[in-house]
């Protein structure tokens, strides 16, 4: 109620105590719940949304909670996986609609090395196993753009800290919230920035908004 007094429209898909996703807009627009694929699905880790633009026109937006993985050796490294198969293959039809389109949301994937302070710790994580990485690059060849990534290559950008071990006070960080960008998006691109001061706050989230501004015509 507090954040639909400020005006915004919110739509949501979560789990109680578990899962979630959400959608916030100061217009109204239509929204879909889950990622095609798989009925026996109940995680809600996925919502999609048509935002109405300047002209007309509409940009599409994905709300997306990737499923951490971890243990590797467990069930939950496979569910991984197959999510990530599921994404890429309703990615690749979304992208033959030819509009502006992100993926955004905690993809739990390290793409890089330059994306970990340490990489070396992270080597048998399921964030940064080289197939989770090779899953990830799927996607990004259907022709997305990482956003960050389309402004600079600089290493040393993260936007989570553990809880642990001080990470954050010596940006012991790794980036794996993403907004990925459909060619017709990456034409509005105008800005890209991690909110890395939010991390700083008092009983802050482990996470630190990354923010994506497009023109609106």
């Amino acid at each position: 109620m507090e954040i639909e007094d400020l005006g915004y429209n919110v739509e949501t898909h979560g789990q109680k105590g578990f899962n979630g996703v959400a959608i916030l807009c100061k217009r109204p627009f239509e929204v879909a719940r889950g990622l095609p694929g798989d009925d026996d699905d109940a995680q809600s880790r996925y919502i999609e949304a048509v935002i109405p633009m300047a002209g007309g026109r509409a940009v599409r937006v994905a709300s997306i909670y990737l499923p951490n993985g971890n243990p590797p050796d467990s069930d939950k490294y496979p569910y991984k996986l197959g999510f990530m198969d599921r994404l890429v293959r309703h990615a690749k039809k979304l992208m033959d609609y030819e509009e502006p389109l992100v993926l955004a949301g905690d993809f739990n994937v390290i793409p890089e090395a330059r994306d970990a302070a340490r990489p070396e710790i992270w080597t048998g994580d399921a964030l940064f196993l080289p197939r989770t990485r090779e899953k990830y690059r799927e996607l990004l060849a259907l022709g997305f753009i990482d956003a960050l990534r389309a402004t600079t290559d600089s290493g040393g950008l993260y936007t989570f800290w553990d809880y642990q071990a001080g990470a954050w006070q010596k940006n012991n960080g790794i980036r794996i919230d993403h907004l990925l960008l459909s060619p017709q998006a990456a034409d509005r691109l105008e800005s890209v920035e991690i909110d890395k001061a939010m991390r700083g706050r008092d009983k802050a989230s482990d996470h630190t908004p990354i923010r994506v501004e497009l023109a609106d015509s």
